[in-house]
């Protein structure tokens, strides 16, 4: 229990510690998860130009994602882009040497293929977040391509005009802290040993009773 109540800590802290960001900038949702631990990321891309919609979209994953999987968007298709992995990723068949580098989602036509101006979309991705991940901040870089042209890439720090969206990952915490399970097993040992105990009395009270009936 306190083990878990110390990895919440430490993601709550981190957390804190980063700066907000914008509404206008790409972000990656939930800012916080567990190494090891699949989870769906919400890559948001609001558009923040009021004569141009966004038309495409590119997501450029840390290194040590061996898989991921979309949530389809109806007018966006997706292209995945792997690569070989710094270091191998322990998979169901062994090793993984290669995984994802790059995930694009591009605009098939108007409407449901744009984000328009004032509009947001939700990009859902399924991971497992690389266990070597655990106490640091991982970034995922953005590059935005709007109708007009415009590019806008979303790689710069978290105090810059165009941040790259950060997850920030805990360790994966213990089901149960070793002292509580002592406690729990002491307790139990006391409850057999009054209960051995009471027995002699609770018997000899039985016996004086029936005696004197």
């Amino acid at each position: 229990m306190t083990r878990t109540i110390a990895a919440l800590a430490v993601v709550a802290a981190a957390a804190l510690a980063l700066p907000a960001a914008a509404g206008a900038h790409v972000t990656v949702n939930p800012r916080e998860a567990v190494a090891g631990a699949y989870t769906k990321l919400d890559v948001r891309v609001p558009n923040e130009r009021d004569d141009a919609s966004t038309v495409e979209v590119r997501l450029q994953l840390p290194d040590g994602f061996a898989t991921a999987s979309y949530e389809p968007r109806p007018g966006w298709s997706v292209d995945i882009a792997r690569g070989p992995l710094a270091e191998p990723v322990e998979g169901h068949d062994g090793p993984v040497t290669e995984g994802v580098k790059e995930i694009t989602w591009k605009g098939t036509g108007a409407g449901a293929g744009r984000i328009a101006p004032g509009q947001f979309v939700d990009f859902p991705v399924s991971v497992r977040i690389p266990e070597s991940a655990a106490g640091r901040t991982l970034t995922f870089k953005a590059i935005q391509t709007y109708s007009s042209g415009e590019v806008v890439r979303w790689i710069g720090d978290a105090d810059s005009e165009t941040p790259a969206a950060t997850v920030q990952v805990a360790a994966p915490a213990q089901e149960a802290d070793d002292d509580g399970d002592g406690g729990a097993d002491a307790l139990g040992i006391v409850a057999l040993v009054l209960g051995a105990a009471a027995l002699p009395a609770a018997v000899a009270a039985l016996v004086v009773a029936r005696r004197a009936a």
